[in-house]
């Protein structure tokens, strides 16, 4: 009897570690092909959490968004695109009013079971689970009577489609049911058949980003959860581009030549080899949420950067004080600038350019650009500024300024890191005038009263053997010895921030209350008689401006503090950032 248990438990076994093994063949990802140059997609069922936390910033940002919506659709119809307006305003109405919640449910969308959003060559594709077909079945029937005509229907490899041009932009929008999925996508007005099929899912790719696990590894690796991951593959991206092949790309550089008079231009062999060339340098951009609940968001962003580039940088220890050490302050940020391996880094690069210049049209304009960046380098030997090594600024207090003649009352300090601290000095006070010494013990030492004069504010400075510390306002004399004692960088790090939930709403009401003067002001000339043409076009971005202000206020109210931190690795350089929420 044993050998028939151990058969049966083997068995059982199998097929348990089968079935865990197994993926959906239905799923978004499995029509995602291995080789696209883009792809933003969630790998997994959002948990309550992450779902809720996703639900609560739509609402907060719904508002406003709506409000840009109706502005942009204004702006069409003044255009004479009364077609795009009545579309974007029937877009517009799904939301409006509305929490994140119910617009989904009411176009039939389940944003908890898998999306994806993709490059077929450079032609974008998304695919959105359903919760249910007959409500999303409605939600275009809805945007087709916006329209005023119902879309054209076509059939591609058994699968029926909608279809309409985007004016003479020769391109055309398919939108389609498939199973349980709601498939959009931009093609060419005259794809072919196969792109088509490819785009809807009647043929599936040889291989897919589900089978490649691409996106799977990168969030293993990155600490990336499986809520929303991305991937920017330049190394396939920039070379569709470069030869003009890609159907999407094509038809664009089609119509910019009917649009102009000018022929289609023709794209040498060089275009292709430099923009491989130009990949090589920053191969892939990736990104993921690393947490996300309902008080906090924290993302990761990934820059792949070639191994020169890696080696210049990660091992590299910047010494400037407070870089080593987490941000507290209501505003704190501290960012590396060590010119001198700037200087050296990017001098290299202007030589390898100047020895190879690019030949191919489309990025001919580098050598110009590389040129004037090994001149300015060379300059930027010369001290003060060849001995920066970086920077830190902590504000304290911020008071808006009560009219447009006066400056923002703030107090806080300033350090500049430097391997000459006596020479910046030096040269600070030939520009400043005073006559007033700074030994460079650490101690604070009153600015000469016309500076302190100029600024308004009492202001005291402070250096030592690695920076000079600028205290501005009363009692900042007091802290400036903690500022000069920071920790310096550790290896590698470039960047630590941050900002305090009332410090972040009080910038947020400064620029909310600046756009909503500006749209006044450009809504008011733009109904005066004998306005300029293109009057309304200004008048309509301020209240687009304005819209979006309106929705960071009201996203501000729920910040309690934002952070961030960078750094460079052996793989390139890694940027994070946090979101607390009340």
């Amino acid at each position: 009897m044993r050998p028939t248990k151990r058969l049966l438990a083997l068995g059982v076994a199998s097929l348990l570690l089968a079935a865990c093994g197994h993926k959906d063949k239905d799923a978004p990802l499995a029509f995602v092909p291995a080789d696209t140059p883009y792809v933003v997609a969630s790998l997994d069922k959002l948990d309550d959490d992450a779902y809720e936390a996703m639900l609560a910033q739509a609402n907060s940002e719904l508002p406003g968004q709506v409000g840009q919506m109706k502005a942009f659709a204004s702006d069409l119809e003044s255009k004479g695109n009364k077609d795009g307006a009545n579309l974007v305003n029937a877009l517009a109405a799904e939301f409006d009013g509305k929490t994140a919640e119910a617009a989904l449910k009411n176009m039939g969308l389940d944003a908890k079971n898998g999306t994806a959003f993709y490059g077929l060559g450079l032609a974008p594709v998304a695919r959105i689970t359903l919760a249910d077909t007959a409500a999303w079945d409605a939600f275009v029937g809805r945007l087709e009577t916006a329209y005023g005509k119902k879309l054209e229907t076509a059939d591609a490899g058994g699968q029926p489609y909608r279809h309409v041009a985007l004016s003479d932009s020769g391109i055309q929008l398919i939108i389609a049911t498939v199973g349980k999925q709601a498939v959009v996508s931009l093609l060419p007005a005259d794809a072919a058949q196969p792109l088509i099929r490819q785009a809807l899912g009647a043929d599936r790719p040889e291989k897919s980003i589900q089978e490649d696990g691409r996106l799977a590894d990168l969030a293993k690796e990155k600490g990336y959860k499986d809520y929303a991951v991305g991937q920017v593959d330049l190394t396939r991206l920039l070379p569709l581009i470069a030869t003009g092949k890609d159907p999407l790309f094509a038809t664009f550089l089609k119509h910019q030549s009917a649009k102009t008079g000018e022929p289609v231009p023709t794209l040498p062999p060089s275009c292709q080899s430099e923009a491989s060339r130009i990949a090589a340098r920053v191969p892939s951009v990736s990104f993921g949420y690393t947490r996300l609940d309902l008080h906090h968001q924290e993302q990761r962003v990934d820059i792949a950067l070639a191994d020169d580039i890696t080696k210049a940088f990660s091992g590299l220890k910047v010494e400037v004080p407070g870089l080593g050490s987490d941000a507290t302050g209501a505003f704190d940020i501290s960012l590396a600038l060590p010119v001198e391996q700037l200087r050296t880094f990017f001098t290299a690069q202007a030589e390898a350019v100047a020895a190879k210049p690019f030949e191919c049209p489309a990025f001919a304009s580098m050598n110009d650009s590389f040129a004037k960046m090994g001149s300015t380098m060379q300059q930027a030997a010369i001290p003060p500024i060849g001995d920066l090594r970086g920077l830190r600024v902590l504000i304290d207090s911020f008071k808006p300024a009560a009219n447009a003649q006066q400056m923002p009352q703030l107090t806080g300090r300033v350090v500049i890191a430097t391997r000459n601290p006596a020479g910046l000095l030096a040269m600070g006070q030939a520009m400043l005038g005073g006559d007033f010494k700074l030994a460079g013990d650490g101690k604070p030492v009153a600015l000469p009263p016309n500076i302190s004069g100029m600024l308004g504010m009492p202001g005291w400075a402070a250096m030592n053997g690695q920076a000079i510390a600028i205290g501005l306002g009363a009692g900042e004399d007091a802290k400036l010895d903690d500022v000069l004692m920071g920790s310096t960088g550790d290896a590698g790090r470039v960047s630590r921030l941050h900002l305090n939930g009332d410090m972040y709403r009080s910038w947020v009401d400064v620029m909310a209350d600046k756009a909503q003067a500006f749209a006044s002001n450009m809504t008011e000339a733009a109904g005066a008689d004998g306005a300029p043409d293109g009057q309304a076009d200004t008048a309509a971005a301020a209240q687009r401006s304005k819209a979006q202000f309106d929705a960071m206020k009201a996203q501000a109210a729920r910040v309690m503090q934002v952070s961030g931190e960078s750094h460079v690795d052996e793989k390139g350089l890694v940027i994070s950032g946090a979101v607390e929420y009340k």
